[in-house]
């Protein structure tokens, strides 16, 4: 037990100095912004590169754009990449079932938020899932030295602005964005809407793609899973895929997988109205 609590408490810690912090510094809109502007940046690492890139290989780039990847996901201090992408295809493969690394449905929504990241069940990474991914020493580096790049850039934080820098930009821009990552893995499964009949509980939720630059898309994401794509429809905002466009057409990442033609046309269509069942009288005669 206690060696669980132990293991767990940089993590809470990280909570309690952003809010002694913030207590002690005083608000400033200028630290928010700093916190704001870190944390869509790593987001994007965490959606772009650990997920649709790592996890999903939704498109191609040479080495040294792949470690770029890598490097700006583990600035968001959510363990090494081959661990978050064999964990993550493990949850595909038994999305909210038994073996489902954090499904809510099977242990419920603290478990499937914060627990699952935090137990003992989860430390070691299951290589068998990134074989393709194991091949690269530099990724095997980094997922074993994870910690090295979020302290470097803790101490350049500090470096650069002070306390004030390194209380906004690292400890409450981190807590932001844990919780707005791992909102994909709880609400995500619990709140929205249903556009296609997946064998789990996933969900499209417009606020949680706002907040994860496109990732609240999460039912179309487990209908395609392989695709770059996740908001098919117009309105469905997807920052992530929009940047990643602009990095292909840049020519640093190529082969970008989208979505069938006819996917894109049938969500575009308008739904058929449905007929009315009931009875109706024809009018009668005026009077």
């Amino acid at each position: 037990m206690w060696k669980r609590w132990l293991r767990s408490a940089p993590f809470w810690g990280v909570h309690v100095a952003a809010v002694a912090g913030v207590a002690a510094l005083g608000w400033s809109w200028t630290g928010l912004a700093l916190a704001l502007a870190l944390y869509f940046v790593r987001m994007f690492f965490i959606t772009a590169g650990y997920h649709r890139y790592f996890s999903h290989r939704t498109f191609q780039t040479g080495r040294a754009m792949q470690l770029v990847l890598a490097l700006g996901g583990t600035l968001a201090l959510q363990k090494g990449v081959l661990w978050w992408a064999a964990n993550h295809r493990v949850h595909h493969r038994y999305s909210d079932q038994p073996q489902d690394v954090h499904s809510p449905r099977q242990r419920g929504l603290y478990w499937s938020h914060v627990g699952w990241i935090l137990s003992d069940e989860h430390q070691h990474t299951r290589w068998d899932q990134v074989r393709d991914l194991a091949r690269f020493p530099e990724l095997r580096w980094l997922n074993r030295h994870w910690m090295a790049p979020p302290v470097l850039m803790a101490l350049l934080l500090l470096a650069l602005g002070g306390p004030w820098a390194l209380v906004w930009g690292f400890f409450v821009s981190t807590t932001l964005l844990w919780h707005g990552t791992f909102l994909v893995n709880s609400l995500a499964h619990r709140i929205g809407r249903r556009r296609f009949a997946t064998r789990d509980d996933s969900r499209n939720s417009a606020l949680i793609a706002l907040l994860t630059l496109g990732e609240g898309w999460h039912n179309n994401h487990h209908h395609y899973p392989g695709m770059a794509r996740q908001g098919l429809a117009w309105y469905e905002l997807d920052v992530s895929y929009y940047v990643l466009r602009l990095l292909e057409r840049l020519g640093l990442i190529h082969d970008l997988r989208r979505p069938p033609r006819r996917v894109l046309d049938a969500v575009a269509a308008p739904r058929p109205r449905r007929l009315s069942t009931a009875t109706t009288t024809p009018p009668g005669p005026p009077a």
